[in-house]
């Protein structure tokens, strides 16, 4: 690339003087390219040490002049090829102009505005960026790409100079940390190290400080453990890492959302050392923790945020802490976290309300005047099920408890005239110890909806629950199944629930829910926590709950893997060995865990506890969060230690927990008493004491207070990395086992092979590829079909991975089998298909791997593009429209499409025709046992024989030939291999010549795959052309010997040179063995005369791409036809190739496909080429 001209004082330290003129000094780093010594190590340790440019460009131009000790960079390269080219364009054009000039400073300012120029059209052509990160950062994401063979799409975040430990001996050098990848390298004086890990395989992160490493960060895969310390920033690098990680493990669990948050938002100003992508996720950062803290909707974005100090009419006094601003909020926390919280909409802030005044945020007075979608249908729409269930019992008839009751109710109206109501209302220590004393039945559902954040998504999304329960209704789905499936589930104990009001609220909420988030759709536990929102809110409050809760508070909770809960497990766990050590042991003996925290967490203890008790905690989830969950549950196993200590099994611990749980009471509920499900169904020999719920929220707060909020985050990412790498491991076993054992590979392979399918999924999304089909996962389909790739993907395996290579016509073969293995049609396969595909050309004997290659060129495999008759040759097969296509059911013998199965014998027609009109006849309609017996035909049908298959048409053979002349030229028996196969396919030739004789003499037209073109043969071919070229060595007499008539024409011999080559399949014959054709095609020439009898083509250019190249194009045979009658079965094909023992020799040896997929996964990332002009040595 030409650089901006910049002084060099000395010229030749460290680089050596390649080519030199009057004017430019070529120079090459010293140690680049090849060997150079000690002198080559110090300089490549220098650079690396030093993060030298000239480990990115070791070539550079310098301009001089004879008198001058000045030099000035004018251009910088990569490789010799760029370099040479720029040294070219200034010997081409600038060296007689400069040799016209008197004075050297004119010289140089010449050539200084000349390169200015030549950059400043450079850059118009360039598309401006918003973005633009410093110059460095370009530099360090140019070595990054070259050193790791990286693409253009991988965008580097951020990197760090620190050390890897290798064993004991700490290896310093630079830490690349990418979108995609974890990369680092060192070079010190001749010991290189290189690594790359992908986001999506560590398994374990963390910083840590031992003995041995000091302040370190751990970084695991399934496979290795590395350590890196010696940073400058570890806190920085770390969180980095969490926030890379992160992303991965959302685009493993939700590859939708992570698609969506990969377009981050552009800075308003660069920074000087930070790059834009790092500042984006930064922002991102921040903005998560925001929307966290104040509960704000997932859209809002954070602006920015000051200190100041915030002005308190409660107490008279100016409380320090931080000003936050976004789009729609004006936000602050105090520093001291319980002294003040305050959320001011900005909807609301103008004009500003008189003090004393009631808001107008207050949730109570607008929900009267809001009449939702069907106030006049449901009394649900306005209200909730407790307040429709409970009318006629006023308070003063429940005694000492309503007593109790209308002092919480007056409590909290005092701390609503002192603290402002509703949305804009001081959140302060008070209002956690009001929240912790219960809060009053009439009051629940406005307050949740105030502590959980749903009333500001409700207020700004007027009549969405509306539409989307019009839009859903009467809508069929999966999820809608589970729904009604689930519905009289949902607290059938409580009244409300008992009849059909209640019934169908909840189906309207679930489904509207399940409308507006198909990834969630339904998940079992949303029935029982919907519930009971309905009893303290109307429809659409419970809605805009369900939804704060699914996806703000609780995420990941209900999705089809709940990973959400199982991510809190794993924290509930690592509390308890921190709280509760002497516990902790006992319970992963008993395994007791697992089992009891998805039913607490999940249904936040309401399918546990009896009903009055749990709304409680639920009153304390909405104002504290998941925190609050995680405390109850220790309080529980606290208050329960020594009886689970005496357990001796699960059952037994979970039997003692439930009884524990069921006699949790809340001694101050004024509704009427309702029986625990649970409570009722268990033996209550000898019920335990009962436990007061406000007793025990007061224990779960004094012993486990110390949770924050910013550790159950920091501890969550932690056990997601192990969940999510759990499920993965457990799709892919999944996967395996569902592949059949008769596929050939082991269990290793297949585990092999599904890492290298899934890392080519992956890759997709990695690098911004335009494939939406195969670039979305949908997390809620089977494991199988999770992970799908497409025709492009699958060509970059194939080639990789396949033990027929061959060539240039690799991608060709790599389609056919592609289109094969498409059974649906829908351009994608699946990992069983992509494994079947594999196991075809690896495993099985020499009749299994050639009908294979035989099916690679029939159709569906052969497309119309690439033999022009595939078309016309379908009518062949299905000329008897009363004809079944035999079955091809096999994991190894793929389905063809109807019109490519060769029609059944006569008779066997009849036959079935016969035997299905008398089970028509039988009975009017099939019954069961009519499919049953199809299905076991189908079962028995599984094996596929030779005689099944499709004959093969002369245009189809010619492509098979092309393969297998290609497939040979890599191989140590080339010339023995290429002699066969062109005996072989002289035979051949003249076998379907002599059975179209036969066919023609008996009055039968043979069921094959021939064309239907009607162009006249060629007048001539060139014989003479064939001839000239042919050498002696392939004086084999079988090859003089060819069929006697075409098309009932006159006989004619025609010899045709069939090239294994790279070849385009145009040009003169001259051309085709002119210095660009490699020796190799040039020797096996020799044995690639055969004849073909009937075989016309217009010339000698066009026979020659009968293997090597592209099919011809049909204007290409303008004056030719191929032979209409022609035609050739899998069995003469075998019988022939099984007469050579070279090609027998050929199929049947066994390749190792592991080696196959380790050096696929090395190069799984080599998308940069390097120099075609020198040899990789060691270099900086």
């Amino acid at each position: 690339m030409w650089l901006s001209p910049e002084e060099v004082l000395v010229a030749n330290a460290l680089w050596v003087t390649e080519r030199a003129n009057p004017f430019f000094v070529l120079q090459r780093r010293r140690g680049h390219g090849r060997g150079g010594g000690l002198t080559g190590l110090l300089v490549g340790t220098l650079d690396v040490v030093l993060d030298s440019s000239a480990r990115v460009a070791p070539y550079r131009i310098l301009h001089q002049t004879q008198d001058s000790q000045v030099y000035w960079t004018v251009a910088c390269g990569s490789s010799r090829k760029e370099i040479t080219k720029h040294w070219e364009w200034l010997e081409n054009n600038l060296l007689q102009t400069l040799s016209i000039f008197d004075s050297e400073e004119d010289i140089t300012t010449f050539v200084k505005g000349k390169i200015h120029g030549i950059i400043a059209e450079e850059n118009k052509n360039l598309q401006p960026q918003g973005d633009e990160d410093p110059g460095k950062f370009k530099e360090a994401e140019l070595k990054m790409r070259k050193q790791f063979g990286m693409p253009e799409g991988e965008k580097l975040v951020n990197y760090y100079s620190c050390s890897y430990w290798k064993g004991r001996v700490p290896r310093q050098g630079w830490l690349y940390l990418t979108v995609n990848h974890l990369c680092f390298y060192s070079f010190l004086l001749g010991k290189e190290v290189s690594l790359v890990v992908q986001w999506v395989d560590i398994t374990r992160l963390e910083k840590n400080a031992t003995l041995l490493f000091p302040e370190s960060i751990r970084v695991d895969t399934r496979d290795q453990e590395l350590f890196f310390s010696m940073f400058l920033n570890i806190g920085e690098t770390f969180k980095l890492m969490e926030q890379l990680a992160n992303l991965a493990m959302r685009q493993l669990l939700d590859s939708e959302g992570f698609l969506e948050d990969k377009a981050l938002p552009r800075p308003i100003r660069p920074h000087r050392n930070i790059s834009a992508l790092k500042r984006d996720l930064d922002a991102r950062a921040k903005n998560e923790c925001y929307r966290a803290t104040f509960r704000l909707p997932r859209d809002e974005r954070l602006d920015g945020h000051t200190s100041c100090t915030l002005w308190t009419p409660f107490n008279k006094l100016h409380i320090p802490g931080q000003m936050f601003i976004s789009n729609n909020y004006i936000c602050f926390a105090s520093k001291e976290e319980d002294a003040c919280h305050l959320i001011i909409p900005l909807r609301e802030s103008s004009p500003a309300p008189q003090e004393g005044s009631e808001q107008p945020a207050s949730p109570a007075s607008p929900l009267s005047s809001r009449q939702s979608f069907c106030a006049q249908e449901a009394p649900t729409a306005s209200q909730g099920l407790l307040k429709l269930f409970q009318k006629n019992s006023p308070m003063e008839d429940l005694g000492a408890k309503g007593a109790k009751e209308k002092m919480k109710e007056e409590s909290w109206h005092i701390h609503f005239f002192e603290y402002g109501r509703g949305v804009c209302m001081y959140r302060t220590a008070k209002t956690r110890a009001l929240v912790l004393k219960g809060i009053p039945e009439s009051l629940r559902g406005e307050l949740w909806l105030l502590f959980s954040g749903a009333w500001n998504e409700m207020v700004t999304h007027p009549g969405y629950y509306a539409e989307l329960v019009e839009k859903s209704t009467g809508k069929y789905s999966l999820a809608t199944e589970e729904i009604e499936r689930d519905l009289h589930r949902s607290m059938p104990e409580h009244p409300a629930f008992q009849n059909e009001l209640g019934i169908a609220a909840l189906r309207r909420v679930l489904t509207a829910y399940a409308f507006r988030n198909p990834t969630i759709g339904y998940c079992q536990a949303m029935n029982i926590v919907t519930s009971v929102l309905l009893l303290y809110g109307s429809e659409e409050e419970a809605f805009w709950l369900l939804v704060a809760l699914c996806e703000r508070m609780l995420p990941d909770y209900y999705n089809t893997r709940v990973v959400g809960a199982l991510v809190d497990q794993g924290i509930f766990e690592e509390l308890t060995r921190d709280f509760l050590p002497q516990l902790s042991e006992k319970m992963q003996d008993l395994g007791v865990i697992s089992s009891i925290s998805l039913s607490w967490f999940l249904t936040l203890f309401l399918s546990v506890m009896p009903f009055e008790s749990a709304v409680v905690i639920v009153d304390c989830f909405f104002y504290e969060g998941i925190k609050v969950i995680l405390q109850v549950a220790l309080a529980v196993l606290d208050a329960n230690m020594e009886q689970l200590l005496g357990c001796s099994d699960e059952g037994e611990a979970m039997t003692m927990l439930g009884r524990y749980l069921d006699n949790v009471v809340n001694k101050q509920s004024v509704s009427p008493p309702i029986p625990h499900l649970r409570a009722l169904l268990s033996s209550s020999d000898d019920p335990p004491a009962e436990v007061d719920i406000f007793e025990l929220l007061k224990v779960s707060y004094e012993k486990f207070s110390s949770l924050r909020a910013e550790d159950i985050e920091q501890m969550r990412f932690k056990q997601r990395l192990k969940v999510i790498q759990s499920l993965e491991d457990t799709a892919k076993r999944s996967v395996v086992r569902a592949i059949p054992v008769d596929i050939g590979f082991s269990i290793e392979e297949l585990e092999d092979l599904y890492m290298v399918f899934k890392a080519k999924h992956l890759a997709s999304q990695y690098w911004g590829c335009s494939r939406t089909m195969a670039g979305r996962r949908d997390p809620s389909l089977p494991y199988l079909e999770q992970y799908r790739i497409d025709a492009s993907q699958f060509r970059e395996l194939f080639a990789s991975l396949t033990p027929w290579a061959c060539g240039s016509h690799t991608p060709l073969l790599a389609g056919r089998m592609f289109r094969l293995l498409d059974e649906n049609k829908d351009s994608l396969i699946n990992f069983k298909e992509f494994v079947t595909g594999m196991s075809g050309m690896y495993h099985g004997d020499l009749t299994e791997k050639l009908k294979v290659l035989y099916k690679l060129h029939l159709p569906p495999a052969l497309s119309p593009e690439e033999a022009e008759s595939a078309l016309e040759a379908a009518h062949y097969f299905t000329e008897d429209s009363s004809s079944e296509a035999s079955p091809l059911a096999s994991d190894l013998d793929l389905f063809l499409p109807w019109e490519a199965q060769e029609a059944l014998p006569q008779e066997e027609q009849e036959g079935s025709g016969s035997e299905e009109r008398g089970e028509e006849k039988g009975t009017s309609s099939p019954d069961y046992r009519h499919y049953l017996r199809m299905w076991a035909k189908e079962k028995e049908a599984q094996k596929e024989t030779i005689k099944d298959l499709p004959k093969m048409n002369q245009e189809q053979f010619i492509e098979l030939c092309k393969t297998l002349y290609n497939m040979f030229s890599e191989d140590p028996m080339e010339q023995d291999l290429y002699h066969a196969i062109a005996t072989v396919a002289s035979l051949l030739l003249r076998i379907g010549e002599v059975g179209k004789k036969f066919s023609a003499r008996t009055g039968r037209k043979p069921r094959d795959c021939a064309t239907e073109e009607d162009e006249p043969p060629a007048p001539e071919l060139h014989q003479d052309a064939a001839r000239e070229l042919q050498p002696p060595a392939a004086g084999d007499p079988q090859a003089k010997a060819g069929g006697d008539t075409h098309l009932g024409k006159a006989p004619q011999e025609s010899q045709v040179v069939v090239e294994g080559g790279s070849g385009e399949g145009q040009g003169s014959p001259s051309q085709l063995l002119s210095d660009d054709e490699t020796k190799d095609d040039m020797s096996m020439s020799s044995y690639s005369v055969v004849s073909t009898g009937s075989l016309q083509c217009e010339d000698l250019a066009d026979d020659t791409v009968l293997v090597g190249g592209e099919a011809c194009s049909p204007t290409a045979r303008i004056g030719g036809t191929v032979d209409t009658d022609w035609c050739i079965s899998f069995e003469q094909i075998l019988a022939s190739i099984l007469t050579e023992s070279v090609l027998v020799n050929f199929f049947e040896k066994r390749v190792d496909i592991g080696l196959k997929i380790k050096d696929q996964k090395k190069v799984e990332r080599q998308f940069s080429t390097a120099s075609d002009h020198e040899q990789p040595g060691v270099s900086g």
